[in-house]
């Protein structure tokens, strides 16, 4: 990755941040995004002390203008694009008859629409370096999660539509991969949405026990260096999906009894 040029959204915590540290020590050149200004500098600022190649813009990647505007800033910085990490991301808790539609509307503005807005500036630069994307999806693609409706759907789309784009770039040269942690000590439950659309800022699950961000970033950096289309990782992700797949009524039960036992479940 030496002098590669990595653009990962939604990298100032989490697994963007641990991506951001990983391929920032294999020399790459890393340019991170977030909303909040403070967090994304106070992220360059600690990784500089690594030794790491890294700079940030501001950008809400549910705004087609401002990712728009952030891919040509990379551009016209270094001249080439040699990886997009579409990792920004928000989640949501409530059940579906008391959510608002605009917390729906909020999280598929992010999580999907801000996947193709950036994959779609940054794939002219991808074509020319024959680069890669890569999607930071969730086992929640494969298998509608209760309480967690508007979240399930957009990375439905978000599977579904790299996909497709991986299908289109099979002669392109450029790679995509799929992604998909289970869950993950991050900050995504605490900053995940109510019904109102208010964030939580606490989760409800016991991070300590799961899968750490760094882990996760090690992972996806080692698929994607082997070519790999799809990662599902934990083995508690690869049964979800296979049972899903071959006995979908059995998961429906497994998965509600799984998930009425997080703290202030609405399931009951």
């Amino acid at each position: 990755m030496n002098n590669k040029v990595i653009i990962i959204t939604g990298g100032s915590s989490g697994i963007g941040k641990a991506l951001a540290l990983e391929y920032g020590l294999l020399d790459a050149h890393i340019v991170i995004t977030g909303r909040n200004q403070e967090k994304l500098q106070a992220t360059i600022d600690e990784l500089k002390q690594s030794g790491i190649s890294i700079m940030g813009f501001p950008c809400d990647s549910s705004s087609e203008k401002e990712t728009q505007s952030m891919i040509k800033k990379v551009v016209d910085q270094f001249g080439h694009i040699d990886l997009l990490v579409n990792n920004a991301g928000i989640s949501m808790r409530s059940m579906f008859e008391d959510v608002s539609v605009d917390v729906l509307k909020t999280v598929m503005d992010i999580n999907f629409w801000g996947t193709v807005y950036a994959t779609q500036a940054a794939l002219p630069y991808l074509k020319e370096s024959k680069g890669g994307i890569i999607g930071i999806s969730s086992i929640a693609g494969y298998r509608g999660l209760p309480v967690r409706s508007g979240y399930s759907a957009s990375k439905f789309a978000m599977n579904g539509f790299l996909e497709a784009l991986r299908t289109e770039l099979l002669h392109s040269g450029v790679h995509v991969l799929i992604a998909c942690p289970g869950f993950t000590a991050s900050n995504i439950r605490n900053s995940s949405l109510n019904a109102e659309g208010n964030i939580t800022g606490e989760s409800m699950r016991e991070e300590e026990k799961m899968m750490s961000a760094d882990e996760v970033a090690k992972k996806i950096i080692r698929a994607y260096q082997q070519k790999k289309k799809t990662l599902i990782m934990t083995f508690q992700g690869k049964l979800t999906v296979f049972l899903n797949k071959w006995m979908n009524g059995l998961m429906d039960t497994l998965v509600y009894n799984s998930l009425k036992k997080e703290r202030n479940s609405p399931l009951k």
